[in-house]
């Protein structure tokens, strides 16, 4: 008899780690946000954007190509029930989700001369494009497979499987290559070869980390079709239109802007586009990772009753609001100081910023509504909310952009994603009895806005300082640290020492040498105005729950 796994007991507790583990291991995000503006440096706007769009081109296929598996463990391995099931399932998702993007793969290097007429580059680029994309297709199946590995790691709540796939080894192993290849005088192809090395390397981590945490031989027994199949496929397909309409989000304005504005404007545009979406990634990086630990905490919980989510849904969008608001607003004023480190021009990408951080603020006052729709609502309720804000995206950026350009595609996308997150909140209040606004939710709501606004009024006045005066506020927040936590003003030391060694060793313009005195010092107020909005802004019933171990060291008790 197949050995049968008992229901689990779920707890806001069970929420607040599973999601600060797996922010940490969204953070290789950020450490993309970091290693955006040296590439940017290195191969210009122009040859990034290039870049930027044929990686969108392979995220938007991947995730069409994967039949929603990705999405489909979440709900399908937390109810197998067994050590079986879940093999089952997972030997399931690979075959659905792998094996078409090999084939797409094999087409596209068929096909890869009349597919570069599609993208847009600078004239170095552009003579190469075809020879390009047959070496990085290839990263298709490669992302194919991370992509639902990490996804069944997920379903299985290890959710901190990614911090070493994601964080260090993906990002790292990107980031030297191609400094590497950068430094042996190779052009914007080394770009692409360091993605498919680092991704080759996180493939072979994902089968080790698969094989801590599931039977591997199980899949080997058993037809290939069966229960578990047709449950996983059926359960994919219906997720699916949901995770094209977030991927469409994510990479088809850098596909449309490469193809609606012609030659290098083109490749510009999307450059642009994929800086200011990237900084304000930082916030969505928040509702990731509460979305990456919902889906599976709601599945198995909605076993026992809708009812059981209910708390944990409240919870995760009051943590939602108290991190995403401060960090859009200090976000937002830190633009101006930002953008120019990624380059000469990067600065045109600020109002597009603004639009796109306002958007995943709007995001996280919707709360947490997508993931726990995904497993606790019938399959055809999902599609509404995810259809309607792709239609409108498309209405409004094809109507728009070819005469606006960026700012356009922002709005666009913009608005798409306010309508792609509030449907789904309507939809769970009026078909499952679910909202999160239940007390104390408008008083954490506007402690947590009072604490953007000062927070973002800090942040605008300190670039208008001296530099000599912010040279000197850093010195005394480095003391201050001192009397709070020696980590913390190690951490503030080492930023401090950086810049030092970066003015003093490499040649740097004065204007942006300037500039990144002023973002040392700024990235201290972002993280203060995090904790202030966590202290001030949650009841201590959440700050508990956070751990308790865990808020008297960031003392938030």
């Amino acid at each position: 008899m197949a050995e049968t796994l008992s229901p689990p007991e779920i707890t806001t507790a069970d929420v607040a780690k599973g999601a600060g583990t797996t922010l940490l291991a969204r953070l290789g995000g950020v450490l993309e946000v970091v290693a955006q503006p040296l590439y940017i440096w290195l191969f210009g706007l122009a040859g990034y954007g290039f870049y930027g769009a044929l990686w969108a081109a392979i995220n938007l296929t991947q995730n069409v190509a994967d039949l929603g598996t990705t999405g489909a463990m979440q709900r399908v391995i937390p109810q197998a029930q067994s050590p079986e099931g879940e093999a089952k399932a997972l030997r399931a998702a690979l075959l659905l989700g792998v094996v078409p993007c090999i084939l797409i793969a094999i087409a596209v290097f068929l096909l890869a001369e009349p597919v570069s007429k599609f993208f847009n580059a600078d004239a170095a680029d552009s003579a190469q494009a075809a020879g390009t994309i047959r070496l990085f297709v290839w990263a298709l199946p490669l992302w194919s497979f991370v992509e639902v590995a990490t996804s069944a790691l997920r379903s299985r709540r290890v959710f901190g499987a990614e911090i070493r796939l994601r964080l260090f080894w993906e990002q790292l192993i990107r980031l030297l290559v191609v400094v590497a290849l950068f430094v042996g005088g190779w052009s914007t192809r080394a770009l692409f070869i360091g993605h498919l090395i680092s991704l080759a390397a996180v493939c072979l981590l994902c089968i080790r980390l698969l094989a801590r945490n599931f039977d591997l031989r199980l899949m080997l027994s058993g037809p290939l079709y069966d229960g578990m199949f047709a449950a996983t496929l059926k359960a994919g397909l219906a997720v699916l239109p949901t995770n094209i309409a977030l991927r469409l989000f994510g990479d088809g304005p850098a596909i449309a802007l490469n193809a609606i504005l012609p030659g290098a404007s083109g490749a510009i545009a999307t450059s642009l586009y994929i800086v200011a979406r990237k900084i304000s990634s930082i916030v969505q990086l928040v509702r990731t990772a509460f979305a990456y630990v919902l889906a599976p905490l709601a599945s198995a919980l909605s076993t026992g009753g809708k009812e059981k989510v209910s708390s944990i849904y409240g919870f995760s969008t009051r943590i939602l609001i108290a991190l995403a608001l401060p960090m859009a607003a200090v976000l937002g004023a830190m633009g101006p100081a930002i953008l120019p480190v990624f380059g000469p021009g990067a600065e045109n990408a600020l109002v597009a910023l603004w639009i796109m951080l306002g958007a995943r603020a709007f995001e996280a006052l919707c709360g947490a509504a997508a993931p726990i729709q995904q497993v606790v609502s019938a399959h055809r309720q999902q599609l509404v909310g995810s259809v309607t804000g792709v239609i409108v995206a498309c209405v409004i950026g094809g109507y728009f952009t070819p005469q606006y350009g960026l700012n356009a595609m922002a709005w666009a996308v913009g608005i798409g994603l306010a309508l792609a997150s509030a449907i789904p909140m309507l939809q769970l209040n009026l078909h499952d009895d679910l909202h999160p606004f239940e007390a104390p939710f408008a008083s954490v709501m506007a402690r947590a806005a009072g604490v953007a606004v000062v927070g973002a009024f800090v942040t605008y006045l300190i670039p208008m300082i001296p530099l000599l005066g912010q040279r000197l506020i850093f010195a005394l927040m480095v003391l201050a640290a001192l009397r709070l936590s020696w980590k913390v003003a190690l951490g503030l030391a080492v930023l401090g020492a950086s810049e030092w060694l970066l003015e003093s060793q490499v040649a740097v313009p004065d204007q942006l040498r300037a500039r990144l005195v002023t973002i040392m010092l700024l990235l201290p107020i972002l993280v203060a105005s995090l904790w202030a909005s966590l202290r001030l802004a949650l009841p201590k019933a959440d700050r508990l729950a956070i751990g308790e171990e865990t808020a008297r060291k960031l003392r938030l008790a």
